[in-house]
């Protein structure tokens, strides 16, 4: 049983490879710099600590690394020298050694390869190889074609139509080969600049600022990356306009805290995740001392290694299980290889695990495949994750799109402002105060409420610069070049500038405005209209001639059919004398000449001695006098109203008149938004008034809006400029006034270098402040309130204009009028025929013959009395019709009083 149990022990040990199985290693010998650890000390540690790890682990974990124990044979190599290099790896090979790690030198690798390929020694590398064909070297390195994958498709992503590539070598433009073949001359611009032997790179970089291309890709070594960027921010091409992507896969281990706050879009990628879990544990294992102590300072050569290691040990143990054999002590001068070389080759690329640098997998090709890597932002905390990218899904973002806006958020609470402002009342004014002020403290008005207000909400710092000359911008048309401070923001002088700048295309195509904090127009500023003199006939005013004419003729027509129904109203004829029983004629009272003076004392609201009596004629009187009563007070009204309301006289009321007159003067200011206006307008009455200007410029175009307004108030002389400044002066200045509406509209916005990333972040804020309404209650304080606001505000209660009354105002009363007069003149006719019937029964007449003679006598339309019709020889009358014929035309009895002879006495 105990040789049994012996036998069960070492079987594996006589049956598998030796106890002990060894690694070679070659490391490039860089120089050393004082207190720092090279490149290939770096790589030699981690080759290993990844021994170490073998080792340690051989016990825990027994399906990958049973029993497995790794001897490290590593040497540091001078890479230009080859012949020590080859001595090197045939030592290696005469000690028995399972595989060669390194050297990281192209040449030399490449001739360490051949010998191992003729041995049939695994050769296992960690460095960057453009060859196509890998071999039979075992590379972990990413290759090339995929490297250039990942940077086509991120300019791809940030949709760059331009851009330059600032590369070190030919190894650059292999990594850089599919951006290049997206050059055409229809489409995308490729630039590419050679940095060259250094260590002086500005030359090259102060041709890229001339270029005036803000899209740059970066692909050098890393040894001289930090200095090219340092040179960079030097020259001045890392600002919020530039954007940056680097190919370095090292790009997390540089400080780059000197660019955190530089606001550009910079992004890079990497292969080693430092918050990934596998990563951590590896790194804070206790017994592996990397020498520092973050795993974000870990370069990729050095981790790539560390995998290696710990994918051949997983091989190993596979071919160990798998066949019985041992490594062989090999000779560079014999013909002998190791027969399972190639064995152990094709496990390692059949294995597959996960290590510092993600999964490690090979392809059919030998080449390393379905591995990731991170997209990275730098921001003001640092770098930033914000997207992957793998070969099976391409780029996939974490937020929605690689956008800038949160970092732009976060950069503006560390960032100073300088924002230049113009002594323009009232977006920028000096205090007034005895006591002396300097800095922000010294100014003070709406376009400086606006940035304090603005800065609170977004936590930046801010200076304010004059702008000395008051010059907004103007593009020069010889010279193509800006000036005031659109010239200063695109110099990088100023990083703001806020006052009544007008948003213009043009200025657009140099500058970016937030949106309008103020939306206004061009108006015409002009002198008070003066005050029209009264007319000697302003009495007139309250009707127009058509209801005076109607009115006129209104008093005639009722006059005149008045005269005729009372003379055909039976009850109109009267007994003149009452004491008279029996009259012969009869009276009327409605004359021609006492139906006029009736109407017209109706009119006048005095009344009349006479009064009509039938029921026809009452009526038109009734509907007469309720028509009057209407005229009478729109009239009484209406006359108030002009009384009380001043006229004006004015000589211009819009554009077209300005425009089409000879006697009053017009201008704008110069190299302002309002006269590029009419410069571009295709308005034919606007290009009549540019050339007006053009052709009389040094006598109506004015250097400031003070010098227009001094123009307005001392001569006959109309200035055009904006509604917003307009309304600031007439809230001032009593004599002058706006005339008409705006002539366009456009808006103040405040002006920033062209790509800020703050942009949409000031917007926001721009809006945030217009729905609160601060923006409204900043307008009323600076126009209506502080300096000498409010004063020439209009009384309340005055109207502006009073319009005269015309037929659609009192066409009503009309229509009353000839409704009332028609149901009289209705009654009227039968009233007639009434009375005729009656007069035919009583006198035995034919009724025929009564009503001719009746109509006979109303047509002759003369005199005011009327006959009393009686049959032949008849001197009877009824008691009735006697007291009818006897009562007076007033109801009034008169009393009759008798003497006697004796009252004499």
């Amino acid at each position: 049983m105990l040789l049994q149990f012996l036998f069960m022990i070492f079987l594996p040990y006589v049956l598998g490879f030796s106890k002990r199985v060894s690694l070679g290693g070659l490391f490039d010998q860089d120089e050393t710099i004082e207190g720092e650890m090279v490149q290939g000390e770096m790589i030699q540690r981690a080759f290993e600590l990844s021994v170490k790890s073998v080792n340690r682990n051989r016990h825990a974990n027994k399906d990958e690394l049973a029993n497995i124990f790794l001897v490290s044979e590593s040497h540091l190599v001078n890479s230009s020298d080859i012949l020590q290099t080859s001595e090197k790896v045939c030592d290696l090979l005469g000690m028995g050694i399972a595989g060669v790690f390194g050297p990281q030198d192209k040449l030399a690798s490449e001739h360490v390869q051949s010998i191992c390929d003729s041995m049939e020694v695994p050769h296992i590398a960690a460095r960057w190889d453009p060859e196509q064909v890998r071999g039979k070297v075992i590379n972990l390195y990413p290759h090339a074609d995929a490297l250039a994958t990942v940077f086509y498709r991120l300019v791809k992503e940030y949709n760059w139509k331009a851009f330059t590539i600032l590369y070190e070598n030919s190894d650059s433009l292999i990594r850089m080969n599919k951006l290049l073949k997206l050059w055409n001359p229809k489409g995308h611009t490729v630039t590419i600049h050679h940095l060259g032997d250094g260590p002086d790179f500005r030359n090259v970089l102060r041709n890229v600022k001339r270029s005036a291309d803000y899209n740059i890709v970066i692909d050098c070594s890393y040894d001289i990356l930090s200095e090219v960027l340092r040179q960079a921010q030097q020259i001045g091409i890392m600002s919020d306009r530039h954007s940056y992507i680097v190919s370095s896969l090292d790009l997390q281990t540089l400080d780059l805290e000197p660019y955190q706050y530089s606001e550009m879009n910079f992004t890079g990628v990497r292969m080693i995740d430092p918050e990934d879990s596998v990563v951590e544990e590896i790194f804070n294992t206790e017994y592996l001392d990397w020498g520092f102590d973050d795993p974000s300072k870990l370069r990729l050569e050095p981790a790539l290694m560390f995998d290696a290691v710990q994918l051949f040990a997983r091989a190993l143990k596979q071919l160990n299980d798998a066949i019985n054999g041992d490594v062989k002590q090999l000779s560079c001068n014999g013909s002998q290889s190791w027969e399972h070389g190639l064995s152990l080759s094709n496990f390692m690329r059949l294995s597959e695990m996960k290590g510092l640098t993600g999964l490690i997998k090979f392809d059919t090709a030998g080449f390393r495949s379905n591995f990731h890597l991170d997209i990275v932002q730098l921001n003001v905390n640092g770098l930033e994750k914000i997207g992957v990218w793998n070969s099976t899904n391409g780029i996939e973002w974490i937020s929605k799109s690689p956008s800038r806006e949160s970092f732009a958020e976060q950069s503006l609470r560390n960032k100073t402002f300088i924002v230049l402002i113009s002594l323009t009342k009232p977006y920028g004014m000096l205090k007034e105060s005895a006591a002396t002020m300097a800095g922000n403290d010294r100014f003070e008005g709406f376009g400086i409420d606006i940035i304090t207000r603005i800065a609170d909400m977004l936590g930046f710092n801010y200076t304010f610069e004059l702008q000395a000359d008051n010059v907004y911008g103007s593009l020069n048309p010889v010279t193509k070049t800006w000036n005031g401070m659109i010239r200063k923001l695109m110099n990088d002088e100023a990083d703001l500038a806020i006052t009544d700048l007008t948003i213009t295309s043009e200025r657009e195509t140099a500058v970016d405005f937030t949106m309008p904090f103020m939306n206004l127009g061009i108006t015409i500023l002009y002198k008070k209209a003066t005050k029209t003199p009264p007319s000697l006939f302003s009495f007139l005013s309250p009707f127009s001639n058509e209801v005076w004419l109607y009115l006129i003729g209104s008093y005639i027509f009722v006059s005149l059919l008045l005269f005729v129904i009372g003379r055909i109203c039976p009850a109109e004829w009267n007994n003149p004398y009452p004491c008279i029983e029996e009259p012969e004629e009869l009276e009327n009272q409605l004359s021609l000449k006492n139906s006029l003076w009736f109407t017209i004392g109706s009119i006048m609201m005095q009344g009349s001695e006479i009064a009509p009596i039938g029921i026809s004629t009452r009526m038109l009187a009734g509907i007469y006098w309720f028509f009057c009563l209407i005229i009478v007070s729109s009239y009484t009204a209406n006359l108030a109203a002009f009384l009380t309301v001043e006229n004006i006289n004015a000589p211009i009321k819009n554009a077209e008149d300005l425009a089409n007159q000879d006697t009053i003067k017009y201008g704008a200011k110069r190299d302002g938004s309002t006269i590029a206006f009419f410069r571009d307008s295709n308005h034919t009455t606007y290009q009549k008034m540019y050339e007006y200007m053009m052709n009389n410029e040094k006598e109506v175009l004015t250097s400031t809006n003070e010098e227009g307004l001094a123009k307005v108030i001392a001569e006959d002389y109309a200035f055009l400029m904006e509604s917003s400044s307009v309304d600031y002066i007439t809230e001032r200045e009593c004599d002058v006034t706006q005339i008409n509406g705006q002539l366009d509209a456009k808006g103040y916005g405040i002006a920033m270098k062209k790509h800020a990333p703050y942009r949409n972040a000031l917007s926001t804020a721009v809006l945030k402040l217009q729905e609160s309404g601060v923006l409204t209650k900043l307008k009323d304080k600076w126009w209506k309130e502080k300096r000498g606001g409010g004063r020439c505000q209009e009384k309340p209660g005055m109207a502006a204009e009073v319009s005269e009354l015309g037929l659609d105002n009192v066409g009503g009363v009309f229509l009353v009028l000839v409704t009332g007069v028609a149901l009289s003149c209705f009654y009227t006719v039968w009233e007639l025929l009434w009375d005729v019937g009656c007069t035919s029964c009583k006198e035995d007449v034919p009724f025929k013959e009564e009503l001719v003679e009746e109509l006979k006598f109303v047509i002759k339309c003369s005199g005011t009395t009327k006959p009393v019709r009686r049959r032949k020889g008849s001197t009877d009358r009824s008691e009735k019709d006697s007291t009818r014929d006897c009562t007076p035309p007033y109801g009034f009895l008169p009393t009759v009083i008798t003497t006697s002879v004796n009252d004499d006495k």
